[in-house]
């Protein structure tokens, strides 16, 4: 009987330099609060593999702890099985050092400020500290809606390949992505942004850069009329919410959208934005300032316009 010869089979597959290469394979996030976990996770769904970035050890710890609770909710509301939830952890990575970012087609800065801290210029730091270490093709990007691209990127040697990604992870199931190119950004990579967008099921909505894109515009004079309603007695804040919710569809009403966003976060988008068009209408409304100042933030700190619980349910129906 003549001799099996056997061969390995990676003899004849593609070495690492011919395979062909998949648009965005992995992708970078600076800052892995609320915004970042979503993305991370959208991400990986969909196939992409990712790396976060946090300040230190112990945030990277806490933002996966967040991510397997996100995922873990899935599982119990039968979204998800627990061999996808394993499968979407595998493509999640978190470090503290930039240089982690070397390989990436896109890193999308998500920071989130504190009350109080520059956030303008930290962003242009981050954005700073992601060139240093990302190839000339990698795309930056910045999540923020009240901030231009343009003036972020001004530092930059590369500044055409930046662009403002605004992807909305606070209502339900929202499915459009705003994007607004720079004044230097290059048609390649605003088509290269809209594709990814696509990966991730996503509408692309072209804007031109603004302070406050379409979204953040519109609803920021939403909630300032919602708080003068409230304020001249006209109806209560639940009724207000509920109103919005049933006449117009809307998952959560102004008050209770606020809150899942920030109050303090609300702030900075509307001082950001008045400051650009100088309309007293993108002033917050003194109901908004005076919660912030007793540290009423909303769902994150347990209490806002509604009180909540741990789990962030609400738990009194109208407390002001």
């Amino acid at each position: 009987m003549a001799e099996m010869v056997t061969e390995p089979i990676e003899k004849y597959g593609l070495n690492k330099e011919m395979r062909p290469k998949i648009l965005f394979s992995k992708i970078g996030i600076v800052g892995c609060g609320s915004v970042g976990q979503e993305l991370a996770i959208t991400a990986s769904k969909h196939g992409i593999e990712v790396i976060f970035l946090e300040l230190d050890d112990a945030l990277v710890r806490h933002s996966f702890e967040e991510i397997n609770k996100g995922l873990e909710h899935e599982i119990n509301h039968w979204g998800l099985t627990p061999g996808e939830k394993s499968a979407i952890l595998s493509r999640i990575k978190g470090t503290t050092f930039y240089r982690d970012f070397h390989d990436c087609e896109l890193v999308i800065e998500t920071i989130k400020a504190k009350q109080g801290q520059p956030s303008f210029e930290m962003r242009k730091e981050v954005f700073l500290n992601i060139e240093r270490e990302v190839s000339d093709e990698c795309i930056i990007a910045t999540n923020s809606s009240t901030f231009v691209i343009t003036e972020l990127s001004s530092e930059l040697k590369h500044k055409e390949r930046c662009v403002s990604l605004h992807i909305s992870t606070t209502a339900p199931g929202a499915s459009v992505v705003e994007l607004a190119r720079g004044l230097h950004t290059t048609d390649e990579a605003y088509t290269k942004v809209i594709k990814f967008v696509k990966l991730l099921d996503k509408i692309s909505i072209p804007v031109i850069e603004s302070p406050g894109l379409v979204s953040v515009r519109l609803f920021v004079v939403l909630l300032n009329e919602a708080c003068e309603t409230l304020m001249e007695g006209v109806s209560s804040m639940e009724n207000i919410d509920l109103t919005m919710r049933a006449c117009f569809n809307m998952p959560l009403g102004p008050f209770e959208f606020a809150d899942k966003v920030g109050l303090d976060k609300v702030v900075r988008w509307m001082e950001n934005i008045y400051s650009e068009f100088g309309s007293s209408r993108y002033i917050a409304s003194p109901m908004i300032k005076k919660l912030v100042r007793a540290n009423r933030l909303g769902r994150e700190s347990g209490i806002g316009f509604y009180e909540y619980d741990a789990e962030g349910n609400k738990i009194i129906e109208d407390i002001l």
